[in-house]
Formats: structure tokens, C-alpha cells, sequence
């Protein structure tokens, strides 16, 4: 399952294998009360664990991005195997998020 965790400022988000409309709204509200009630700079979303990511991960990333800019911070994404890469140029947010090696 999804994993939670705020290390040096940064809220780290380990994403489940399937991102779907199911679970988008979980990931968000919870990632939103990260962002809002603790003192996070920056986000990162971890994708080692996930196979497949529809339009509402795609939502889920950009709906973080808008929230934490406002605050000046980041988004990152690690382990994203060769499809969610696609994914991430393909929609544009390989222009927001910092895709990491």
C-alpha cells in the first residue's frame, strides 16, 4: 500500500503498483494533510513499486504541484520504470516534475 513519510523536509510518497481513479482520492487527501500540516519543502513520489498509472495519476501529481508551489517547492519522481516515464513526458508533467535516475 501507499506509504507516507517526511524526511528532511521532503514528503516522500511511495506509490501502490495500480494508480487508478479508485485510489487517487486516498492518495491525495492524504498527501494534501502531509503538505498542509507539516513543514514539507518539497514532494516525491516514489514509482517502484507501480506498473500502471491512468489520467488520475496524472491528476494526483499535478494537483500536488499546484500545492506545493505555492509554497515554493518541488515535485520529484524516482523509480519510474520506462512506461510511467512515457506517461510522465507524454501528458507534460516531465516539464513540472523532476524526473530523477
Amino acid at each position: 500500500m501507499e506509504d507516507f513519510k517526511v524526511i528532511d523536509n521532503c514528503l516522500m510518497i511511495r506509490l501502490p503498483e495500480e494508480i487508478d481513479h479508485h485510489k487517487s482520492a486516498y492518495i491525495s487527501a492524504n498527501a494534501d494533510r502531509y503538505i498542509l500540516k507539516e513543514e514539507v519543502n518539497h514532494v516525491v513520489f516514489d514509482f517502484e513499486d507501480t506498473k500502471f498509472m491512468d489520467s488520475s495519476g496524472i491528476g494526483i501529481i499535478l494537483g500536488r504541484y499546484k500545492k506545493i508551489s505555492c509554497f515554493g517547492g518541488k515535485v520529484f519522481a524516482i523509480h519510474a520504470d520506462r512506461q510511467i516515464r512515457r506517461i510522465l513526458y507524454i501528458s507534460g508533467l516531465s516539464k513540472i516534475v523532476e524526473i530523477m535516475e
